[in-house]
């Protein structure tokens, strides 16, 4: 049954290997999780040890998500075990095996080829290294991360936290001269990631297409136990959990894209491999922030057929959310309900992205929320034509509007633009749109403004100074912008500059896919 659609270099030999050390309080702690589910999802592994490790950035907020103290955090113990070179108390590491569709080509068997799970905290959370080295997936590839991706990853999960989007989050990075070889010879780098789960949809899509349907199921009934217990509940879909579990998947990443499309950012290489099923931001590999607003904007050098421009997000969404439909209907058993379960992305997506848009407006919330997205379309549509015309910053934009809210001074906006005209018809219909509003909902959508409009992002131009600085072993650029992604709508007076333009070279810079 288908469904239907139109839609190498070693500098010098690393740190023995060590097996676990004596806890103490406050250490990370782990024991199986993701293993229950039998061998046949994976591999039983040790991280390969880099030789000489050092820190290049720590999240405490993270470790306090984990219930680590800031103290084991700093300590030569985890710099060894958050590296590869020791295992922590109870781990038994792992990499897992999933498959997938590659810009839009299936590419067979994939699985962790960089990433080593250590296992899950008491607390409920994976833990996982990426770039401790070869595993059985790695498809001839040496396992290893460089300081340049690592440090792109640690800080965009935490921007991406930062910002209130579902995300991996990053728990370190650490470093080792040691060479490894991709366009030019660079150094390596582990991220030591962390999620409620890593499954992906390419997951499912591994055990479908080979129809060892006992495996998908197990697969299922452990993310459904885990992650999804009330998609064994009530009615919907005639009790058919696995259609509810699709359901909820797709609204979950319709949300999740709706919030990537309001803050500008770009994914750039949302394979279904690389799609969480927990609707979590995976894999930052080449992505970007708008700078100017180009809705055809491709952030993957890599991407030369323009798959995962940034207005093909959200039907990109879509298309991957069918290949899991369809990895899913031999346990779903009914095409037409598959397919009513797909089509909540259709209403979600829409709705939930005028309601972020809503807010960038500081339009007033109501209960007819239809109505009320309708009569607003055209403020909504309006302003995004305004900004492609002449690619305006996307971030800047934005703040200075609602800073023009308070104000009440739509100057700095104008300065926007090389040609005011194209933008003061529109703002002329904002501020209608907010002149009946009494004065305390007017401070009201001031305040949902400044909550939905940071004035930090992590531009590529901001990381690019400092992977530089990182790379003569000065790592202050990757702590000062941890803190600001950290809380990236609050002031952060006298770091003005990191909310600033984008300097001319920053159009140069080239993300692929190579890390």
């Amino acid at each position: 049954m288908t469904l239907s659609t139109d839609a190498a270099a070693v500098a010098s030999e690393p740190t023995p290997f060590s097996d676990t050390h004596r806890g103490a309080s406050g250490d990370l702690r782990l024991h199986d999780g993701f293993a229950a589910l039998g061998p046949t999802f994976f591999t039983r592994l040790r991280p390969t040890p880099l030789p000489a490790p050092y820190w290049v950035g720590r999240s405490n907020a993270t470790a306090h998500l984990l219930g680590v103290s800031p103290e084991w955090l700093a300590s030569g113990h985890a710099l060894e075990a958050l590296t590869g070179n020791m295992l922590l108390p109870g781990s038994d590491p792992l990499a897992s095996v999933y498959s997938g569709h590659q810009f839009g080509v299936w590419a067979g068997q994939l699985g962790d080829g960089r990433a080593i799970l250590l296992g899950e905290t008491e607390g409920g959370f994976e833990v996982q290294l990426k770039g401790a080295g070869r595993t059985p997936y790695s498809r001839g590839g040496d396992g290893r991360a460089v300081l340049r991706s690592s440090i792109r990853e640690f800080l965009c999960s935490e921007a991406m936290h930062g910002l209130g989007i579902p995300t991996t989050r990053a728990l370190s990075v650490t470093g080792s001269d040691q060479p490894v070889r991709r366009e030019t010879l660079e150094t390596a780098a582990v991220v030591t990631r962390v999620a409620p789960s890593f499954i992906r949809f390419g997951h499912f899509e591994h055990f479908a297409a080979a129809e060892r349907i006992d495996e998908l199921r197990a697969l299922a009934d452990h993310v459904i136990d885990r992650h999804y217990p009330t998609c064994r509940d009530g009615e919907r879909f005639r009790g058919n959990a696995y259609a509810a579990l699709l359901e909820a998947v797709s609204e979950r990443t319709a949300t999740l894209l709706a919030q990537w499309q309001a803050v500008g950012f770009c994914h750039g290489v949302m394979n279904t491999d690389n799609m969480s099923i927990l609707g979590l931001t995976i894999d930052y590999g080449p992505f970007q922030f708008l700078d100017g607003f180009d809705p055809g904007h491709i952030c993957n050098h890599s991407d030369t057929g323009g798959r995962y421009a940034f207005n093909q997000q959200p039907n990109v969404a879509y298309w991957n959310l069918f290949c899991l439909g369809q990895a899913l209907l031999p346990l779903i058993g009914d095409q037409e309900l598959a397919m009513a379960a797909l089509a909540s992305y259709k209403t979600v997506f829409p709705r939930e992205f005028d309601a972020r848009m809503g807010a960038k407006l500081g339009l007033p919330k109501t209960g007819k929320v239809a109505a009320a997205a309708e009569t607003d379309r055209p403020l909504i549509d309006g302003v995004l034509r305004a900004l492609a015309a002449e690619r305006t910053d996307w971030t800047i934009f934005w703040r200075r509007l609602s800073e023009a809210v308070v104000a009440v001074d739509f100057e700095p906006v104008r300065d926007l633009f090389i040609d005011p005209a194209g933008i003061d018809g529109w703002l002329e219909a904002f501020a209608t749109r907010h002149a009946g509003l009494p004065t305390e909902a007017m401070h009201a959508a001031a305040a949902t403004m400044h909550a939905a409009n940071p004035k930090f992002v992590f531009r590529n131009h901001l990381g690019q100074e400092a992977i530089e600085k990182a790379q003569q072993k000065d790592f202050s650029g990757v702590a000062t912008l941890l803190d600001l992604l950290e809380s990236p709508f609050e002031e952060h007076a006298g770091l003005e500059a990191y909310a600033g333009f984008p300097p001319d070279w920053a159009s140069t810079i080239e993300i692929s896919c190579s890390s």
